[in-house]
């Protein structure tokens, strides 16, 4: 059986997406602002997070830039492109209709 903070696969890049949607943001505070935003239930792994961070920039829907950070460190920030804001919203809404559709049967059933 899964642990409740498993994420289904192909969910961490609709995940980023949504937060960089909000401001451009170095890789801590993405996995930060997750863990946050879901209210301590995902927690997301370095090991997981910045591979899923160097696939979106190769895809073309996130970008990066050396910034200096809150704690005046150099710090990769991250952004989403107008071809990931489409992206965004086309996984957005193919996920709503899945879980949609699991939640009608887990409550169902």
């Amino acid at each position: 059986m899964s642990k409740p903070t498993d994420l289904v696969q192909g969910t961490l890049d609709l995940l980023i997406l949504k937060i960089l949607a909000l401001e451009p943001m170095h890789g801590w505070a993405i996995a930060q602002r997750i863990r946050q935003m879901s209210n301590e239930v995902l927690q997301v792994g370095q090991s997981a997070l910045y591979p899923a961070l160097h696939k979106l920039e190769q895809q073309g829907l996130i970008e990066a830039e050396w910034k200096v950070s809150e704690n005046n460190r150099r710090a990769k920030y991250y952004s989403l492109t107008s071809t990931g804001r489409r992206a965004m919203a086309k996984e957005a809404d193919q996920w709503e209709r899945l879980s949609a559709a699991i939640s009608l049967i887990v409550r169902t059933i």
